[in-house]
């Protein structure tokens, strides 16, 4: 587990103060682990929970502290942004702005954490973790050394180049021999064309893809009523898992709309909630 002992599964706020800089000694590693008391704790998988938690509650308390971070490195912004499919949409994620190692490290640590648990009840097997090049190459390699760092998962992992390399050991894969079961680590699902390609790379190796893990689903039909990731499920057959979703960013403004804001940023985060609502009553999928 985490590298404490003490109960990480509730949040703490965010420390206020200049959103492109924060403060890391607020945002814990949030790795959920029971209290110290014996008679209180119980296994699911491989993870310790106080009694009342459960991997579904884990998943949501994960999902928040990743909006926190996100929000607090101004990865997940709210205004008007384009889509590639033209929508004008209230929300954008751009998982490219952690783009230093302390920041790189906060952010794989959550991929671990929204993994760990999977491979601990044994809902998914996975022998080797695949990075679609570009932005899956850094989220592949540093996921793996959390998982190896804080949950004793020691799992190979590879990643392909757009071109194929006709010198050296050749060949357009890098790192581990791709076998078994192969999850696929990126940041976002938007045409599948990424997942689609990994795939390809994947069974062409003679292995089987186990899932893909991104970090949000924006839960929003494509150009038919499915949406992106249930597209991926449907055509391939294999689950999806995000860290958060659409819905969780909801939860968040919800919360904020209730929470004792200065007038000035209740009613933004107001604004923020509607817009988002009505993005979803647009163009929204069931979960």
């Amino acid at each position: 587990m985490g590298p404490d002992v003490e109960d990480r599964v509730t949040s703490k706020p965010r420390a206020e103060g200049d959103a492109t800089a924060p403060d890391f000694n607020s945002l814990d590693w949030p790795f959920a682990v029971a209290s110290a008391t014996p008679n209180n704790q119980r296994m699911e998988g491989n993870i310790m929970f106080e009694d009342g938690y459960s991997l579904e509650k884990l998943r949501k308390v994960t999902a928040r502290r990743f909006i926190e971070l996100t929000m607090a490195f101004g990865a997940l912004r709210f205004g008007e942004f384009k889509t590639k499919a033209g929508r004008l949409s209230p929300y954008f994620f751009n998982a490219g702005l952690f783009s230093d190692g302390a920041s790189l490290g906060k952010l794989a640590s959550f991929y671990a954490d929204r993994l760990a648990p999977e491979l601990g009840q044994g809902s998914l097997v996975c022998d080797v973790l695949f990075g679609p090049a570009y932005k899956g190459i850094p989220l592949v390699s540093t996921t793996a050394v959390m998982l190896a760092m804080h949950y004793g998962r020691n799992i190979p992992y590879a990643y392909n180049r757009k071109e194929a390399k006709d010198h050296g050991e050749g060949g357009t894969t890098v790192g581990a021999h791709i076998r078994g079961k192969v999850l696929i680590i990126d940041d976002v699902i938007s045409a599948g064309t990424s997942v689609r390609e990994s795939i390809d790379i994947i069974r062409g190796a003679g292995a089987e893809p186990a899932g893909v893990l991104i970090a949000l689903d924006r839960q929003e039909r494509g150009q038919g009523e499915l949406s992106a990731v249930q597209e991926v499920n449907e055509i391939y057959g294999i689950p999806v898992f995000s860290i958060a979703s659409l819905e969780d960013i909801i939860a968040y403004l919800q919360d904020m709309v209730l929470s004792p804001l200065s007038p000035d940023i209740l009613h933004e985060a107001k604004e923020n909630l509607n817009a988002v609502l009505a993005y979803k009553a647009q163009y929204g999928v069931a979960p």
